[in-house]
């Protein structure tokens, strides 16, 4: 007998939740471990990183601080505050695939950004707890959107344990804290849900 005439039988790669949890994992702590690199870099020069690369209202160089201003944050107390709520929200996407979590990430980041750079004070922006809002909101409306009850068991779960978090929201918050970045992440979390409708086109999640 050839070697021709047996099967084709290389191991197929198949993903587990188990794995998938395990990445999720790695790319979220490396992430959260790229905040606190830059944090520390940060913080040895003064915190001039953020008045370069904070986001900057309604200035025309500032579009572009759009991409950089959830990397930096005032002080490691405002970093530490984004951490734990950064790593439980991304994972739970992760677990849905690595490209649903990228498009949560993305829509957040962006929709964070723009409505900062739209109608943000006259400070300068930074942190990412923009993105924190944006994951938490695609969490609580995707089971909704795509009629997945285990996703809203999950959503009601998270909303009695975080929903308070939600009034960050709104402008009667302290003046330090950047509620247009809290709607627009959220915003952008919301739109994220809507673009990864499974039950619409029929998305299969993954890799």
């Amino acid at each position: 007998m050839t070697l021709g005439s047996f099967p084709d039988e290389r191991p197929r790669t198949v993903e587990t939740r188990a794995s998938r949890a395990r990445r999720g994992l790695v790319v979220v702590g490396s992430f959260v471990l790229l905040l606190y690199m830059i944090e520390i870099l940060n913080t040895l020069l003064l915190h001039s990183l953020n008045r370069t690369f904070g986001l900057r209202p309604r200035s025309v160089d500032g579009v572009l601080d759009i991409f950089t201003f959830p990397l930096l944050h005032a002080s490691l107390a405002h970093l530490v505050s984004n951490t734990l709520p950064l790593i439980t929200f991304g994972f739970l996407v992760f677990l849905s695939g690595r490209r649903v979590f990228l498009t949560a990430l993305a829509a957040s980041w962006l929709g964070s950004g723009v409505v900062v750079w739209l109608i943000g004070g006259f400070h300068v922006t930074v942190g990412a707890s923009g993105l924190v809002f944006g994951l938490f909101a695609f969490l609580l409306v995707r089971g909704f959107v795509n009629h997945n009850w285990w996703q809203i068991v999950l959503s009601v779960v998270l909303f009695m344990v975080y929903g308070g978090i939600l009034f960050g929201m709104l402008p009667t918050v302290a003046s330090y804290v950047s509620w247009q970045a809290h709607l627009g992440g959220a915003i952008g979390g919301v739109v994220a849900a809507l673009l990864l409708n499974t039950r619409g086109a029929g998305l299969r999640t993954g890799r």
